[in-house]
């Protein structure tokens, strides 16, 4: 039995509620439970400078939990002592969202995606990336509306979903109190039905190649209900 009650294929309730913000080119609200993070997308008409007269646009990721996003409160990050989890979370998130984007069709401008934590309870990097590309997307639709950009540059949703073995189970969309307890931990990224990135270890026991495909099987169940709500949230 999970912690939640939930089904080992049953993921947390998903909504994504977007224009949260103001001044963003593209913002949302993603809620996966009681993981919850703020995702705006902001356009740059000028490209990193190893990026400049390439013809390519770029898009990057920064991402930061609030002190009070957990259950102790944690020391507020600058950007210039970020910690190992958060430069590699952020990393992750923009070579994902990059997966998804043909950088001609872009043109030589930068997107940039800021995740911010507001609450987290597990999966908070799986919910910065599928909330971050709806932010990415409400952005882009701003440029093909202005005339910026001829053709839509993202040629496919991207999404992420935790999987893992609690239990001696395989369950999808680990919650904190599964993801601390679990014998195996994985996220997954994918477009639609194509992987970007897999991200597993054992973190109490090891497994099989058979319990691997398993999750798998579980992380297309998941991505597949996920791009459902993005492209509802954009549509």
């Amino acid at each position: 039995m999970r912690p939640s009650g939930r089904e080992t294929t049953q993921m947390r309730d998903v909504t994504i509620e977007t224009g949260v913000t103001r001044h963003a080119e593209g913002s949302c609200m993603i809620r996966v439970g009681d993981t919850h993070v703020l995702c705006t997308a902001s356009v740059d008409e000028r490209v990193p400078s190893f990026m400049k007269n390439s013809g390519l646009g770029w898009v990057t990721a920064e991402y930061g939990m609030l002190p009070r996003a957990t259950h102790t409160r944690m020391r507020r990050e600058a950007k210039t002592s970020q910690s190992g989890r958060t430069q590699e979370i952020q990393r992750l998130i923009g070579r994902s969202l990059r997966a998804g984007v043909d950088r001609v069709a872009l043109g030589e401008r930068q997107i940039q995606i800021d995740c911010d934590v507001i609450q987290a309870d597990g999966g908070t990097r799986c919910a910065a990336i599928t909330g971050g590309w709806v932010a990415l997307k409400l952005a882009v639709n701003q440029l093909m509306k202005a005339g910026l950009v001829t053709s839509d540059p993202l040629v496919e949703p991207v999404a992420a979903v935790s999987c893992g073995i609690y239990a001696g189970q395989e369950v999808l969309d680990l919650d904190y109190p599964e993801d601390s307890e679990a014998g195996v931990d994985g996220n997954f990224i994918m477009t639609a039905g194509k992987l970007v990135e897999v991200q597993m270890s054992a973190e109490g026991s090891t497994f099989t190649r058979g319990q691997m495909d398993k999750l798998l099987d579980l992380a297309e169940t998941g991505i597949a209900e996920l791009n459902r709500i993005q492209l509802e949230a954009v549509g």
